[in-house]
């Protein structure tokens, strides 16, 4: 500790007529703004008798200059902490960090509190700020920008590289769920969220048109807001079906939608390709059953038995059946785009004489 330091400290036990005062060990998030500190912090530090700090360049130190917050740059060890605040003051170390020398620290302390042999003062471990929900996911955005930066595969991937890890890492979640193994379910998620924030982060070197991670989530925001007005807004919806028609109604209105088959992915597998197909044709009340007529299955068992035979025939047969099936449900969109032309032509009716 500075000079300055050690002249105004007094040894343990030897200041009797303040007692051993109270030692502030104040706390902080770097996932908080400096500066934005809680209430008790404030209070602590305009309080206290002397402000310690290791690290002239903690974040910080400008803030509480411009609050006039005198604060000595200085790394004491525990045994000095104790002394400082010996003689009834208050002293608020502010830590650098986390380090080892901050864990240096409170290890001396907590062993001269437990030797029994040195008068403690009043310790104190004050959280100057909190992280909020969420906080993490800062950490996630700059490690992955220090990945894209540094590492030298990371550095030159694309997005049309990384596009099959995506489908891949989906059908890892999905599996999980069908798993039912909690665990896995969390992992398969964080892999989830990488290729989220890898994507982003490639989208922000673009030259033409860059984007970021922030600008990922603020549309998100935009988007989640605006298609819940029953939450944000004057709309009432009070059953699941009144939601999900306002989110199909709200969602045509932002796509301007001509097809009930626009926005379906053609790239989807074949089955579920087909099953969107099928299932916004009902939504749009278009009277296109599926030729020639499937059987009705009201089990998942059957139908799943069913899909499973018709695919081991496929095989057999020397046919691919996700090929055969994504063929037929191009063939079933461009059936559905065809009666939608017919009915808009229906409704305008025949030309004007």
């Amino acid at each position: 500790m500075n000079d300055s330091a050690a002249d105004s400290t007094a040894g343990p036990g030897t200041a009797s007529s303040g007692g051993a005062g109270r030692l502030v060990l104040l706390t902080t998030s770097h996932r908080v703004a400096p500066g934005q500190l809680s209430w008790p912090a404030w209070q602590a530090l305009r309080g206290a008798d002397r402000v310690l700090c290791p690290d002239a360049g903690h974040p910080q130190l400008p803030f509480l200059r411009e609050a006039e917050v005198a604060v000595e740059i200085a790394a004491p060890t525990g045994r000095e902490l104790v002394e400082a605040a010996a003689g009834g003051r208050t002293v608020v170390y502010l830590p650098a960090g986390g380090g080892e020398g901050d864990r240096a620290v409170t290890a001396e302390l907590a062993a001269l509190g437990g030797s029994g042999r040195v008068e403690m003062p009043d310790l104190e471990l004050l959280p100057g700020s909190y992280d909020l929900p969420g906080a993490r996911l800062l950490d996630l955005v700059q490690v992955m920008d220090r990945i894209r930066a540094e590492c030298p595969w990371s550095s030159l991937r694309t997005h049309e590289d990384l596009a099959t890890y995506g489908i891949e890492e989906m059908y890892e979640l999905v599996e999980a769920i069908e798993d039912g193994d909690r665990a896995a379910v969390r992992e398969e998620l964080g892999d989830v969220l990488l290729q989220v924030v890898f994507h982003a982060a490639i989208a922000e070197g673009d030259p033409d048109e860059p984007f970021g991670i922030d600008d990922v989530a603020a549309g998100l925001v935009d988007k989640l807001i605006h298609r819940h007005p029953h939450i944000f807004g004057d709309e009432i919806a009070e059953t699941p079906e009144q939601v999900q028609a306002n989110w199909v109604r709200l969602k045509g209105v932002e796509k301007a939608r001509e097809s009930a088959t626009d926005g379906v992915p053609l790239a989807s597998p074949a089955l579920a390709l087909a099953a969107k197909l099928a299932g916004r044709a009902r939504q749009a009340g278009l009277p296109l059953p599926v030729t020639p007529p499937a059987p009705l299955y009201d089990d998942e068992h059957a139908l799943g038995d069913h899909l499973l035979a018709e695919a081991a025939t496929a095989q057999s047969s020397g046919i691919d059946p996700e090929a055969a099936l994504r063929h037929a449900a191009r063939r079933y969109r461009k059936a559905i785009r065809a009666a939608e032309s017919e009915g808009r032509a229906a409704q305008d009716g025949p030309p004007e004489e």
